[in-house]
């Protein structure tokens, strides 16, 4: 390799420390306000068995027939990297036995896979946080997996949101409503892009979810599914409206949101922000109550949603705490056994702490303020002499000589 230049894969870029931090705070805020629901995590494989996307997702999806990573091992088993993270989550659920253990509130941390076009916050590793929630059938239930969201959202401090909410209805009331959709759509074809078109036979809600002018256009008074929902779904979604204005969660209506699978019914609703561009959807999620049955099971209600963590991470302020708590500067060799030491009683006390390694003072106050440490603890005969550090704070440039207990507690404030 020598003389060539290391360049990662397309659509496949390192976490590095200013990124990550964002993460951290992302996943932080998850585990809080998550487990605030009765939320637990769980840990999910991320090779799994190739068929279990093709019978979840579906072979014509764009993302088994061209977004998926898949290999043949050496057992011959046909694996892929997985493309999301439901259908893992079902995997396990139904591997572990819980369909008859009451309700399930499982949600995952970790990388997904697609091979897509990259683009801004899309990319072809990318990490995302996603909630599952097994067992529960009511709009009560799906009130609060919508106020979660909401709260996780507000927790990241993240403004200009607005959550939008549609009902895709069951298969009660869904296949009447295709067919007026359908004829709708055949007398508009020659107005609809080549993708609309090849989907009015194979998956036509999806013609209402592209963002092409000229479909828009043609899609103006196109039936709605909330305005052919039966009994129970109309109930179902007006229990759901219901529980998020007690809430105190709001929303809007879009009939536009749509599922590309049919084992997806009912609840469908995602939180959208105008600062990304044209994709500016930054969590999402719905029922499918269909899918734990594709899969082998048992007639499973579930509900949940998923969020990038690039997506979310762009719309973070700076962490302006981003710094090291102290750099500890010793001044003369004799003092460095005795600067190590309180480097040391320092980091004990959960402080992040750089040793800037003695020699030339010049070189170790630039290190330290490369460093953005909001404190320096400068050390040299005279403090070792007397046991003390000379702390700085360098937001006020006020500098008081302290014991190690004392520069902890000033640190800490």
């Amino acid at each position: 390799m020598a003389g060539k230049s290391l360049q990662s894969i397309r659509g496949i870029h390192d976490g590095l420390p200013d990124e990550v931090r964002k993460w951290r705070r992302v996943e932080s805020a998850a585990r809080r306000i998550f487990g605030t629901f009765a939320c637990s995590e769980v840990r999910l494989p991320v090779l799994e068995p190739t068929e279990l996307f093709v019978r979840s997702i579906g072979e014509e999806t764009d993302i088994v027939s061209k977004e998926m990573y898949c290999f043949v091992d050496q057992g011959e088993d046909h694996i892929c990297l997985r493309p999301e993270g439901t259908a893992g989550a079902v995997r396990a659920y139904l591997q572990a036995g819980l369909t008859r253990s009451g309700a399930q509130r499982w949600f995952y941390i970790g990388p997904m896979f697609r091979r897509e076009r990259p683009q801004k916050g899309r990319l072809r590793q990318f990490q995302q946080i996603g909630m599952e929630l097994f067992g529960a059938s009511g709009p009560i239930e799906d009130a609060e997996v919508l106020a979660m969201a909401q709260a996780f959202l507000t927790e990241l401090g993240i403004a200009g949101l607005r959550l939008e909410i549609n009902s895709l209805g069951c298969p009660e009331c869904r296949p009447g409503y295709r067919d007026r959709l359908v004829e709708y759509l055949n007398a508009r074809a020659d107005r609809l892009c080549e993708t609309c078109n090849d989907r009015i036979t194979k998956n036509p809600m999806r013609v209402l979810d592209c963002k092409v002018a000229s479909c828009q256009a043609a899609l103006t008074d196109a039936p709605e599914m909330v305005g052919h929902l039966c009994d129970a779904c109309d109930v179902h979604f007006t229990g759901l409206k219901a529980g998020l204005d007690a809430l105190a969660v709001p929303y809007q209506l879009n009939a536009r949101i749509v599922r590309g699978l049919d084992y997806y019914n009912r609840t469908a609703f995602e939180f959208v922000t105008d600062q990304l561009g044209a994709q500016g959807t930054v969590l999402a999620g719905g029922r499918y109550d269909g899918l734990v049955e594709s899969l082998g099971g048992p007639a499973t209600p579930a509900i949940g949603f998923a969020a990038g963590l690039e997506r979310l991470a762009m719309l973070l302020e700076d962490d302006e705490a981003a710094g090291i708590d102290v750099a500890v500067v010793a001044l003369g060799a004799e003092s460095i056994n005795y600067s190590l030491t309180q480097a040391s009683g320092l980091r004990a006390a959960g402080l992040s702490v750089v040793h800037c390694g003695g020699g030339a003072a010049k070189r170790q106050f630039k290190m330290a303020d490369r460093e953005a440490a909001r404190f320096v603890a400068v050390i040299g005969g005279d403090e070792m002499a007397a046991g003390k550090v000379a702390l700085k704070n360098m937001a006020s440039g006020e500098q008081q000589t302290l014991t190690l207990a004392e520069v902890i507690r000033a640190v800490s404030a």
